[in-house]
């Protein structure tokens, strides 16, 4: 058995885990009624702001899984939350360069997100993946940041998967504006710690009892290991064995993909 006896709760990472592109590893229905025989409790932490929370709700059904909104913690989200314990305003103006995942968070949070035409009223700034970014979004966020506005971003991740192969993430863009700046933003995302102490709480588990999943090494499982979970890496995304095998700290759990993981 792979999975420690301790472990009483899954935090899940999905790209890499759950699908590739628009293809399920594995059997997901079977691996999903084993975690639930199991009597094991599951959240899913992903770097993916693009979508929210009921979208991924609905991904998953599409697999045929059934899950709460509840459950899913998004970049976005935990940027959302982490944007309003620092400022704890209600209506305060962002200036934000993101997609639907991260204007549905912050405007549930009663904060405004705003464009380029009304950025001079921001007081914060926000970045995630935009498929929509362009030059003019690019100026405005580095002129605010320049100014000396808080600037926050979902997650470092270099680069975002495609059907295609990698193409630049969010990471790749919110460095523009690092190199235009020379500030570095406050991440919500993993590998920071905070996303997957959010879903921990959600789940009521201490962070002995609750495995972090991911398959890559620089943001799912540094992730785990900085907010003090064990971790468990599948071979099925990005990283590879040999990798793992070299990571320090050690990883806790090696496995093919998440069905062998909880066999």
């Amino acid at each position: 058995m792979l999975l420690p006896t301790s472990v009483k709760s899954l935090i899940l990472d999905m790209d890499g885990v759950l699908w590739k592109a628009d293809a399920p590893i594995g059997d997901l229905p079977a691996i999903f009624a084993r975690i639930r025989a199991r009597g094991l409790k599951v959240a899913f932490a992903t770097n993916n702001g693009t979508r929210t929370p009921e979208e991924y709700v609905e991904r998953l059904a599409g697999f045929g899984v059934t899950i709460q909104p509840w459950q899913v913690v998004t970049s976005s989200l935990a940027l959302a939350e982490l944007l309003y314990q620092h400022f704890n305003l209600r209506g305060l103006g962002v200036f934000a360069i993101g997609e639907a995942g991260v204007m549905t968070a912050l405007r549930e949070k009663d904060f405004e997100p705003l464009s380029v035409e009304e950025a001079e009223r921001a007081q914060a700034v926000v970045m995630g993946i935009d498929r929509q970014i362009n030059f003019v979004k690019m100026r405005e966020a580095t002129l605010l940041v320049r100014r000396g506005l808080p600037f926050y971003a979902t997650n470092p991740d270099k680069t975002f998967p495609t059907p295609r192969g990698e193409i630049p993430g969010a990471g790749a863009w919110i460095s523009v504006v690092v190199t235009a700046t020379g500030v570095e933003p406050i991440f919500a995302g993993k590998p920071a710690p905070y996303l997957l102490e959010l879903a921990r709480e959600r789940l009521g588990t201490s962070k002995e009892e609750t495995l972090v999943v991911g398959d890559r090494l620089e943001t799912d499982i540094a992730g785990g290991q900085a907010a003090g979970m064990p971790v468990a890496l599948v071979l099925s995304g990005v990283s590879t064995r040999e990798e793992g095998e070299a990571w320090r700290p050690g990883i806790d759990v090696v496995a093919e993909d998440l069905g062998e993981l909880v066999k």
